[in-house]
């Protein structure tokens, strides 16, 4: 659906996100593509349709759909459900539904006789046009087929290019490990006493602080697990456990890829030690170094070569897409939801038992699909508001509107560092949120590109980058890829405003870890601004009084959201958040540096308690940024 087709409330309400071109891949994952032939279920009507279990005794008018009286009852308990109207079965009603059923059968396979000549005339023309054109539906059908084929053939292909990324997602075993590697992390020490300005050998102090690590984490172990202790003990050096830390430190590198929310104070030296494990001078003392490659789907599945490729064969299955889409509940209904959850656990259960054998049984199978759902699933949640809010900016190129809430900017006002009139501004907020879409989009490859940049082995230097002592690295992998990214970006939109500059290996973003942690918090930023938006009617119809305020302080709930909008299209890109007015400008980073800058001032917002009203509590989490 294109948002041109669409009204200014139906955009600025609606949770639905049209599809794009280059969404093409993300949507038809996420909403599944057809195959009820192979998995498709038959559904007793005369079943609950929650449980599916008991019989229905309640019919819902509101939701269209018969329940037992638990489900009703648990489903129906609070909100808005409370006060859905519904019938109770009773024998009488049977009756009657099962008699209204028929007629409804009737009417649909019977066709009254005509009463004059001139009706069976219309009736004879009408079959004569349907059998002339049947030839031409029928190519229609064929290119139809054609056409999706070929998606499916491409989607196939993606999600086999993608495999060589996607992290495993953790087993319940290694979730132990992760609990003792945060532990140990948490009390470390390790960039305080390294990372610091010193008279004493750097590499004597790094060989102390690992060899500390590793003592802690044994230790760990040992009061964890007495019998996974006893073996390393049994090991008189580090070096003969060098497995074992490797696989350690990449199980926290792994889980960070798919949770970036999470450890934020000690992922940093878990880099660190890696990094410098891998110092030459280092990996001559220490006898060992503690990277190890993050396993992905594809490595896993190839890892055995024994069995021949048997496990990546579901890659060439089309059952795969049904297998890891992410369901979302927008625009559906129950049963529809329901559903897609069948056809997905069917066709999960499918694959596992086709291409399980005696070396991937069909729990790894289950692991693999489910880490490819992850993935989808993580990809969707952070893009959806941003393309919500490329749609919402679709509204400001309205000639009337454009007058009322002009987006423009000029250097000096408000705090702004660059100067557009409304149409050039306009082009620079889609060239950003598209940036951030396609980033977001590619965020788990950039985690992959970013691993291997930092744990290459070169040398890096300290230096002071005005926020303290900075490891300064080059990226070159990342480098590559994010002008990969900002050209089909440029091919995306008709002009390109700004600088294309990407800062990566200087004082602006020292090395790959930064880079990171600075795209991450997209969705952090773009989150609270969505939901914001998404919630203001849910709380007018809630509170007359609150509309009446809105009423009278903006025009009515549409101007209020214009005005959230219209200010932070125009300063979350104004070139604001730098140290001095020298280094703000137009950059790639700098576009992201004025939205958090933005994000800090919002406390200020005359709309502000708006914001306070829908549940925000921060961009973080947490109050403040």
């Amino acid at each position: 659906m294109s948002s041109s087709k669409r009204s200014l409330k139906e955009i600025l309400n609606s949770e639905y996100v049209g599809d794009s071109d280059e969404d093409e891949y993300n949507s038809r994952v996420a909403e599944g593509l057809e195959i009820e032939d192979e998995l498709e279920e038959e559904v007793d009507p005369s079943l609950c349709i929650e449980c599916k279990d008991m019989k229905c005794e309640i019919i819902c008018n509101d939701c269209e759909e018969r329940f037992c009286v638990v489900c009703f009852d648990m489903i129906h308990r609070g909100g808005k459900r409370r006060k859905h109207e519904y019938i109770k079965i009773t024998s009488d009603n049977v009756e009657q539904l099962s008699n209204e059923a028929e007629e409804d059968g009737k009417d649909k396979n019977t066709i009254d006789k005509p009463e004059t000549e001139v009706e069976q005339q219309a009736i004879q023309d009408s079959i004569n046009a349907t059998e002339s054109n049947q030839t031409s539906d029928d190519q229609s059908d064929i290119s139809l087929s054609n056409k999706r084929e070929s998606v499916e053939d491409k989607l196939l292909n993606i999600l086999l290019d993608s495999s060589s990324f996607i992290p495993m997602r953790l087993t319940y075993d290694e979730r132990h490990l992760l609990r003792l590697l945060e532990a140990g992390l948490q009390v470390s020490e390790y960039t305080d006493r390294v990372d610091v300005l010193s008279y004493t050998s750097k590499t004597k102090r790094i060989v102390e602080q690992l060899k500390e690590m590793c003592s802690v984490l044994s230790g760990l172990v040992i009061a964890s697990n007495i019998k996974a202790g006893k073996k390393l003990l049994e090991m008189k050096n580090f070096s003969d456990n060098s497995s074992w830390f490797q696989n350690i430190f990449e199980i926290g590198r792994r889980y960070k890829i798919m949770n970036p929310e999470r450890m934020r104070d000690t992922y940093g030296k878990l880099c660190y030690m890696v990094m410098d494990s891998r110092l030459p001078q280092i990996e001559d003392h220490m006898e060992f170094h503690l990277f190890k490659p993050i396993k992905t789907v594809k490595s896993f599945l190839t890892a055995i070569t024994e069995d021949n490729g048997k496990a990546m064969g579901i890659f060439k299955d089309k059952l795969i897409i049904h297998a890891i889409t992410h369901i979302s509940p927008i625009g559906k209904s129950r049963a529809e939801i329901n559903r897609l959850i069948r056809l997905k656990e069917s066709a999960i259960e499918k694959l596992a038992s086709k291409y399980s054998s005696k070396y991937y049984s069909k729990d790894d199978i289950f692991q693999a699909l489910y880490s490819i759902g992850d993935y989808n699933a993580y990809v969707d949640m952070n893009r959806r508001p941003i393309r919500r809010m490329l749609e919402r900016l679709e509204v400001f190129r309205d000639t009337d509107i454009a007058q009322k809430y002009s987006i423009g900017i000029q250097y000096g006002r408000d705090g702004a560092r660059l100067t557009h009139d409304h149409q050039r501004q306009w082009n620079y907020v889609q060239q950003s949120l598209t940036l951030w879409s396609v980033i977001q989009r590619e965020m788990v490859k950039l985690w992959y590109i970013a691993d291997q940049d930092l744990f290459d082995g070169s040398q890096y230097r300290l230096a002071s980058t005005g926020h303290g002592l900075n490891r300064i690295k080059s990226c070159p992998g990342i480098y590559k890829e994010m002008h990969k990214i900002i050209n089909e970006c440029r091919s995306k939109c008709d002009t390109w405003v700004g600088s294309s500059v990407v800062h990566l290996g200087d004082d602006a973003v020292p090395n790959a870890l930064f880079f990171l942690d600075k795209y991450t918090q997209i969705p952090s930023i773009l989150i609270p601004f969505d939901n914001t938006l998404l919630k203001i009617n849910e709380l007018v119809s809630d509170d007359p009084y609150l509309e009446d305020y809105i009423i009278k302080e903006y025009g009515s709930v549409n101007d209020l959201k214009l005005t959230i909008l219209q200010d932070a299209f125009a300063h979350m890109f104004d070139g604001s958040g730098a140290d001095n007015f020298y280094m703000s400008g137009s950059c790639i980073d700098g576009r992201l540096t004025s939205a958090w800058n933005h994000c800090n001032e919002i406390s200020k917002k005359k709309y502000y308690n708006i914001f306070l009203l829908t549940s925000f509590s921060g961009f973080n989490g947490s109050e403040g940024f």
